[in-house]
């Protein structure tokens, strides 16, 4: 009888456990017997009792009682019944009757093709049963093997939780990874100090070569130590295959690994490039025009009237600020990318920071709509105040003609989860965009059109994507609808201030 491969308290936290595969128990065995004792004097008696004279079909009758004890019993039950079939046969239904001789030589030869006949049919229903047991259990092996493969490929799990499971299954106290630095022509004759452990399982991880009782090389760089009771050759087979999987989990997490590393270094190039992009377009364009108001300014031999040297102060201070914005976004974008963003949260109102963030703005199309008495927002100041800066300064750059409109709201339906939250909402009544752009829009260097010569003005297509940055960092969202009647409308929701902030990682 094969018992189940898992081992446990009963939670096993997702162990994959065999199927249970039934053999021919010791109770099946017990059964059979009695009914071996039992079936054949019945036979010769009702034969007795009716008069039933037939010597063919009593001994066929015989043949089918051996057959069906070793359905239900296996091998030697059957054995059991065919002896015994033949002897009561030999006794109350050959000639003489009621004797162990036989005048007949004919039927002693019949009695002997019986016994061999039953015997054989016993044996083959044995060694069918046998196969049939063997054939389920490899069954249970192969699909136990398959949903553990699927497990793995469908799932992100930490080397350390699928030792876990190996260790569960096999009913170990603990199971060690260890790894080779180099590749090894023979891994079995490597010095202990040669491996590295990668990964434990188990209440006193990690198990040394000394205190292994089992060690499965798996691959060049790879060997499974395994510290418990004896493994039986179901197990040895199931860790031979568990060790392949190992392998193939740490694999993939070193596949992963360098898929984010290769994502990464894109990324960093992409920032590099579309930086040396932004420094030698976007940049050298306000410093060319500092660089010519001042050299205008130091001519000695020119004297400007008042009104045209305030204008080129005016130019230089309108070129420094804008170098100062593509600065900051640049600054942010790279804090962005580096995961280097860690806010203050504390609880603010959406009009506090409407002053430091509109300066520079011009206030001539802009209505501040929002309600008193709005419930705080969790935020940080200086992120809050360049998102809705980095928004209202877009709004107005593609939407000149149009107001922008700044409004909130909270109340019912306004969440972030399981939290209640704050709106706000910056609206405009511009071109609007197609749902395309509005996918594009929070990527990265993309202005609108995706155009260096946008006839919007400068920048470096950084403004909304900082923007969403933040939000996210903060916990909130940013997101973009079209406006009723035309135009787009940025929303920028935040949850509320709790009373509990502190920084958010």
């Amino acid at each position: 009888m094969a018992a189940p491969l898992a081992h446990g308290n009963g939670d096993d936290g997702g162990l994959l456990r065999l199927p249970p595969v039934r053999g021919i128990g010791r109770s099946r065995v017990v059964t059979g017997l009695v009914l071996a004792l039992l079936l054949p004097p019945v036979v010769e008696i009702l034969a007795t009792v009716l008069g039933f004279r037939n010597f063919a079909m009593i001994m066929l009758l015989q043949l089918a009682v051996a057959v069906a004890v070793a359905a239900i019993g296996g091998l030697w039950p059957a054995v059991v019944a065919a002896v015994l079939g033949s002897f009561l046969l030999n006794y109350f239904s050959a000639d003489p009757v009621g004797s162990l001789s036989i005048a007949d030589p004919t039927t002693l030869f019949t009695l002997v093709v019986f016994l061999a006949v039953a015997c054989g049919v016993a044996l083959a229903v044995g060694l069918a049963s046998r196969r049939a047991q063997e054939a389920a259990r490899s069954g249970a092996e192969a699909t136990a093997l398959s949903e553990l493969a699927l497990r793995i490929l469908s799932s992100d799990g930490s080397l350390e939780s699928f030792l876990e499971k190996v260790r569960g299954n096999l009913g170990m106290d603990a199971v060690t990874l260890l790894g080779s630095p180099a590749p090894a022509t023979n891994p079995g004759y490597l010095a202990a100090s040669e491996w590295q452990v990668l990964a434990s399982a188990g209440p006193n991880p990690p198990v040394t070569h000394a205190a292994a009782d089992h060690a499965a090389v798996v691959d060049p760089h790879y060997t499974l130590l395994l510290r418990g009771g004896p493994l039986s050759p179901q197990h040895q087979r199931l860790l031979a295959a568990f060790g392949a999987f190992v392998v193939a989990v740490r694999e993939r997490q070193q596949l992963v690994k360098s898929r984010r590393d290769n994502l990464r270094l894109s990324e960093g190039n992409k920032m590099r490039t579309s930086i040396l992009r932004a420094v030698s377009h976007d940049l050298r364009t306000p410093l060319a025009g500092i660089k010519l108001a001042v050299s205008s300014l130091r001519q000695e031999e020119v004297s400007f009237p008042p009104e045209v040297e305030s204008e080129l102060l005016e130019t230089i201070e309108d070129y420094a600020d804008r170098l100062d914005h593509l600065v900051d976004n640049l600054l942010d974008m790279s804090r962005l990318t580096a995961d280097a963003v860690n806010p203050l949260l504390a609880g603010i109102a959406w009009a506090d920071v409407l002053p430091d963030a509109l300066r520079g703005v011009s206030r001539d199309k802009l209505r501040n709509e929002l309600p008193p008495n709005l419930p705080l927002v969790q935020a940080d100041a200086g992120m809050l105040e360049r998102v809705v800066a980095n928004i209202v300064e877009n709004a107005a750059k593609y939407a000149p003609d149009s107001d922008v409109v700044l409004t909130a709201r909270a109340g019912a339906g306004i969440t972030l989860g399981d939290r209640p939250a704050s709106e706000l909402r910056i609206v405009d009544h511009g071109r609007g965009m197609a749902h395309e752009e509005v996918l594009d829009m929070f990527q990265p260097f993309q202005r609108f059109g995706d155009s260096p010569t946008s006839s919007a003005g400068g920048g470096i297509g950084l403004g909304l994507a900082v923007a969403k940055g933040f939000s996210e960092a903060m916990g909130g969202r940013l997101a973009a609808e079209p406006t009723p009647g035309g135009g787009l409308t940025m929303v920028v929701t935040l949850p509320l201030w709790t009373g509990h902030g502190g920084d958010l990682q």
